[in-house]
């Protein structure tokens, strides 16, 4: 059964409708103001911040934290998977 996984949070879906059905409590705009987003990469035993570089076992565990090198400023936004 394919895995479709939300790039801000990292949730698990069964397709990609109810994927982006829901609100996401990780959206960059802020927790529910927005859907969740389909991350477009394969699943990896390992994922990379694309702003810092650093590696996570999981997308779920990556945008869990904040990153110093990101965009907005440091600590001002969570840290993105790369594809």
């Amino acid at each position: 059964m394919p895995n479709f996984q939300c790039e801000y949070c990292g949730l698990k879906f069964s397709s990609i409708s109810t994927l982006t059905a829901s609100s996401c409590q990780r959206h960059p705009s802020g927790s529910n103001k927005g859907r969740h987003k389909l991350y477009e990469g394969s699943e990896k035993s390992k994922y990379f911040c694309k702003f810092c570089g650093q590696s996570f076992s999981s997308i779920a565990t990556m945008t869990a934290s904040s990153c110093q090198r990101h965009p907005n400023g440091s600590n001002k936004g969570k840290h993105s998977p790369t594809l």
